[in-house]
């Protein structure tokens, strides 16, 4: 769904207009290439996710040259009530880039909020260099005009910290103490114990907000909670840069915009073909001067970067769906 960090920035925008236009409270976000996560207290969470994927939706494919719905047609929506049960949501959500080794800490993961909080604690007051008003109309959905006290940063993102509820989440935390504890935190039997002990609802846990996301597994989102990053693998933004940027347009002999959507099937699957071989052989042969350098992909996440949601090899068949997925706080006169 996100094949670039212009793709993920514009992918924030289009989330932060849409709460803006519903007059919904957003509170923390995660963005990963193939869905996301945003915890939410909101009147109008249809409409909202509507205004969202559909503002989105037109980005990517004007971009890209494909057409039809981005997405599966129904997205993840669990309701949360209780202090314990938001301080999971909050956790999971801002802890993504962890869970899924990206980075070591949830501070490293750039595409999410978990920097937005206890900024001036955590010696992070600095502010990127700004985009004047005139040209924020590039990176937002079409007839948005934004409140004045929304920034954007010169690469076309709306700040974080403008657009989140901050002093919502910090006072959820309470100090800045207990916030690096929770985000160090792993998720354990005293946790679902309160969550249960609280309201009677089923706990807040990995497995119920990340059910249906493709290439995630339990056990390895529990190893990578301790920070064991490989760096040796390539990441999907490092894959679709290397097919979007200089793969595609070799196999395109007039000057018709270069996009894999526009590749028939059969193409792209001579593609996969090439490349995966490739990277088996250069992984064998430790060879430094491969396209994929020193790092390795995954069979599966190649084929979800060259949109291969059909395509069969070694018997076995690619799970490509693409997932959004959204933790809501539905509007409460308790919250």
């Amino acid at each position: 769904m996100f094949r670039s960090v212009a793709d993920l920035n514009m992918g924030f925008n289009c989330l932060a207009t849409a709460a803006i236009c519903t007059e919904s409270r957003l509170f923390a976000e995660g963005f990963l290439t193939t869905h996301y996560h945003f915890l939410v207290q909101t009147a109008s969470l249809k409409e909202l996710m509507y205004r969202c994927r559909y503002a989105y939706t037109r980005y990517f494919n004007t971009k890209y040259s494909r057409s039809g719905r981005l997405g599966e047609h129904n997205y993840f929506k669990l309701e949360v009530e209780g202090s314990y049960h938001i301080q999971a949501a909050l956790n999971y959500v801002l802890r993504q880039g962890l869970h899924h080794g990206l980075a070591a800490s949830p501070f490293g993961y750039e595409h999410c909020s978990a920097n937005s909080f206890f900024r001036e604690d955590l010696g992070k007051t600095w502010i990127p260099p700004l985009l004047p008003d005139i040209y924020k109309h590039r990176y937002l959905p079409s007839n948005i005009k934004l409140p004045a006290p929304y920034r954007m940063s010169s690469d076309g993102l709306l700040l974080r910290n403008d657009v989140l509820d901050v002093a919502w989440v910090e006072q959820n935390y309470i100090s800045v103490k207990r916030f690096l504890l929770q985000m160090n935190r792993i998720q354990d039997e005293r946790d679902l114990q309160e969550q249960q002990e609280e309201n009677g609802l089923p706990p807040v846990t990995m497995e119920t907000i990340e059910a249906g996301v493709p290439d995630f597994t339990i056990k390895e989102a529990k190893n990578f909670e301790y920070g064991k990053v490989d760096r040796r693998n390539m990441t999907d933004l490092e894959l679709c840069s290397l097919i979007d940027n200089k793969l595609v347009p070799k196999l395109y002999k007039d000057k018709t915009p270069a996009s894999i959507y526009m590749l028939p099937e059969s193409k792209r699957a001579a593609l996969f073909e090439s490349l995966w071989n490739e990277c088996r052989q250069a992984r064998w042969q430790n060879n430094s001067r491969s396209i994929f350098g020193n790092k390795f992909i995954t069979e599966s996440q190649l084929k979800r970067c060259l949109f291969l949601p059909r395509y069969e090899t070694s018997g076995h068949s690619a799970h490509t769906a693409d997932t959004k997925c959204a933790v809501s706080l539905e509007k409460r006169s308790t919250v």
